[in-house]
């Protein structure tokens, strides 16, 4: 790794590296300097390279995570949901029809203030069938309850998830956040991406320290039911979120 020279008695100090990479790729670079605990993976065009880098980086070792392969994207999100309701940080990703079947749970995860990072490749929807870029799978879900980034290009990529961490966890906010950006045009395009060292990002970003999770020597009820009034009142707490997320 490239290294600063020596930098006034502490020694040497890591540089951030440039990589040629596209804009899946860039993602997974970022939800890497992220270290979540737990991924939870199912493949669906533009998106599946991001799942297939992460799970190469494990394999290699170079980030410890729980890689739950799944069965489709309803349980993707329900089981990321569950690993974020137990107090660890989460990471998914999905496109088109697949944030489609997640739209349950993509209520659930915002209702429960769990802050899910998620990157969506926007495609669009079907019919007629294409896998090209449009917004119409994230505009669908505007009213769900999620932050949604749009990102540019692979440096604001890899950025913006990073950031979404910070943001999603702060708890002002806690609310889930989506990556989103455009299927083939942003997300196989290659570009220089400058990925920052991963001591820079562990300062930036410590381990989440849960407000609240479940745990069976400690049971609490995470969601219940709400008359009116509560139902009111905790929406009203929601959208004071979002705005505290600015």
């Amino acid at each position: 790794m490239p290294c600063k020279g020596y930098n006034h008695g502490f020694g040497v100090k890591p540089m951030p590296v440039s990589k040629f990479i596209d804009g899946n790729a860039a993602a997974a670079y970022g939800v890497k300097l992220c270290r979540p605990d737990v991924v939870c993976a199912y493949p669906i065009t533009p998106q599946t390279p991001i799942v297939e880098y992460i799970a190469e980086f494990i394999a290699k070792g170079e980030l410890s995570s729980k890689y739950l392969t799944i069965e489709g994207e309803h349980s993707a999100m329900m089981a990321t949901v569950a690993a974020a309701s137990a107090g660890v940080r989460t990471f998914t990703a999905t496109s088109a029809q697949g944030l489609a079947y997640m739209q349950e749970g993509l209520f659930y995860a915002a209702g429960s203030r769990l802050p899910i990072v998620m990157a969506v490749v926007n495609r669009s929807m079907g019919p007629p069938w294409t896998i090209l870029a449009g917004h119409d799978d994230t505009i669908a879900q505007r009213d769900t309850g999620w932050m949604q980034v749009y990102c540019e290009n692979g440096q604001e990529i890899l950025d913006t998830v990073i950031q979404s961490y910070k943001i999603a966890e702060d708890r002002r906010v806690l609310v889930p956040i989506m990556v989103c950006f455009e299927g083939f045009v942003i997300s196989h395009c290659y570009e220089q991406v400058i990925i920052p060292d991963q001591e820079e990002i562990d300062d930036f970003l410590p381990p989440y320290d849960p407000p609240y999770k479940l745990d069976v020597k400690d049971p609490l009820i995470l969601t219940t039911f709400a008359v009116p009034a509560y139902w009111m009142g905790y929406k009203k707490k929601h959208e004071e979120a979002l705005e505290a997320a600015k």
